[in-house]
């Protein structure tokens, strides 16, 4: 018997207890009082973008919008200026999730690069528009680090789908 790739295999549906868990953790992280680097990668939009792609139907545009503004509220920024941003991350992850899901982890990271770099720049432009400074060209950073934790987080967040349900040495699936 011809064993399958490790890409090759099927997944298990994931529990809605597990996203929920995946992104309370991902916005607690952001939350986590480590100074304000520019280049600090947003752990939040990364979940929110893994998600999107793997189930559009679970988590959309409405909890990008709720969880951008609970950032907002947390970062005492702009209202408005992260829940923007995260929700057109969210759009366009949505529109690209067929395409995406179709080539490997590394390629998945250079598509979403571009993502990652337009919210950045939303959330700058909006930033900018309503007076604030500019932070330094050590943002540029930020959206380069999460697309090189997409692998990383692709591989994290569906560990819990490749358990087998019945484990069996006669069948390896």
């Amino acid at each position: 018997m011809i064993l399958p790739r490790a890409a090759d295999r099927l997944l298990l549906p994931v529990k809605p207890w597990f996203i929920a868990f995946s992104l309370g953790l991902a916005l607690l992280l952001n939350l986590l009082p480590l100074g304000r680097e520019p280049m600090r990668p947003d752990l939040l939009a990364l979940v929110l973008v893994f998600w999107n792609v793997h189930q559009p139907r679970r988590v959309g545009m409405g909890w990008a919008f709720v969880f951008g503004l609970l950032t907002d509220v947390h970062q005492t920024g702009l209202l408005g200026q992260h829940a923007l941003a995260y929700t057109l991350l969210s759009y366009f992850a949505i529109t690209i999730h067929r395409r995406l899901l179709w080539f490997s982890t590394p390629t998945q990271a250079l598509q979403v690069l571009p993502l990652f770099a337009a919210a950045q720049a939303v959330a700058l432009l909006v930033r900018m528009i309503a007076g604030g400074s500019f932070p330094g060209w050590s943002l540029m950073l930020a959206p380069l680090i999460q697309a090189a934790l997409w692998p990383l987080a692709v591989h994290l967040l569906q560990a819990p789908q490749r358990r087998a349900p019945d484990p069996d040495e006669n069948r390896p699936l």
